[in-house]
């Protein structure tokens, strides 16, 4: 029977975690598959994967929200198969930021002018569906690091944004 890891917080801060991973076996691993994830405002759960090589190792994950819960979860490679996959929690240290202001405004059938409130030197995702059910399931996205950007849309829908 192959073991799942084990996933061992190393620190973490208010942008970033630390975590190594390592097998209580004398099974060969080739690697490690790693999860992240996080819920953004209640309605879209994000997911980060990493790909590992190796049978030991220490990650660094940066670029991580203040005060957020994380989930990671991971899975050896073994020269056997695959192990079960382990979990652990934390929440990253800080005072999360305060949720932009959002405003749209439609340029013209095809065309809406995204604008909001924020913190500078930071990434903002900015998802859009035409349902609750698609802006938490598969909504369009993209990123920027400025505090507006114009989005193509479909003529003649209605759209939820969130930033």
């Amino acid at each position: 029977v192959i073991p799942p890891p084990v996933i061992h917080i190393e620190s973490y801060s208010e942008d970033s975690i630390s975590f190594s991973l390592k097998m209580t076996t004398n099974i060969k691993v080739s690697g490690y598959v790693v999860n992240i994830y996080w819920t953004f405002d209640t309605h879209r759960q994000e997911k980060r994967t990493l790909i590992i090589e190796g049978e030991k190792s220490i990650q660094k994950v940066a670029n991580l929200t203040a005060q957020t819960p994380y989930e990671i979860s991971a899975w050896a490679r073994t020269e056997l198969g695959d192990s079960p996959l382990s979990f652990v929690h934390v929440v990253t240290s800080g005072t999360r930021p305060a949720s932009p202001s959002l405003k749209a405004k439609a340029i013209n059938q095809t065309a809406v002018e995204c604008s909001w409130t924020g913190p500078r030197n930071v990434v903002y995702g900015i998802f859009y569906a035409t349902s609750f059910l698609e802006l938490y399931r598969n909504p369009h996205n993209t990123t920027t690091t400025s505090h507006n950007i114009t989005v193509l849309v479909q003529r003649d829908e209605q759209y939820l944004f969130l930033v």
